[in-house]
């Protein structure tokens, strides 16, 4: 198993940037990929970015050039960086960990992008 705690949401104004982080309870080297995932009010969860255990990346179109996803292997964190954020960019964001066979999640951070 492998809890993830996320952290860095809160409330930001257009153009603005916040960098979330996802902290996990065991060694990243061990998780085949991580992943970001967002969930707006009144709609479903959409995925946002994954980077995999080998260090590439993929990113939605959405965020493409706006967005990047790392990760720092001594430290068990993934992190998003969120530069020139959009009012429909505020969700809760999730972070998600797959092992083996199994999708743990977060408990989720709240972002908003609003003047």
């Amino acid at each position: 198993q492998v809890q993830l705690v996320e952290s860095g949401g809160g409330l930001v104004q257009p153009g603005g940037s916040l960098r979330l982080s996802c902290a996990a309870s065991r060694s990243i080297f061990s998780i085949f990929k991580m992943n970001w995932y967002r969930q707006a009010p009144g709609k479903q969860r959409e995925w946002v970015a994954t980077i995999w255990r080998n260090g590439a990346t993929n990113y939605d179109d959405s965020v493409k050039g706006r967005f990047s996803i790392s990760s720092d292997n001594a430290k068990n964190m993934a992190y998003l960086q969120m530069n020139s954020l959009k009012p429909e960019d505020t969700g809760v964001y999730y972070c998600s960990a797959q092992v083996d066979a199994f999708t743990y999640w977060g408990q989720g951070t709240q972002v908003t992008v609003s003047s």
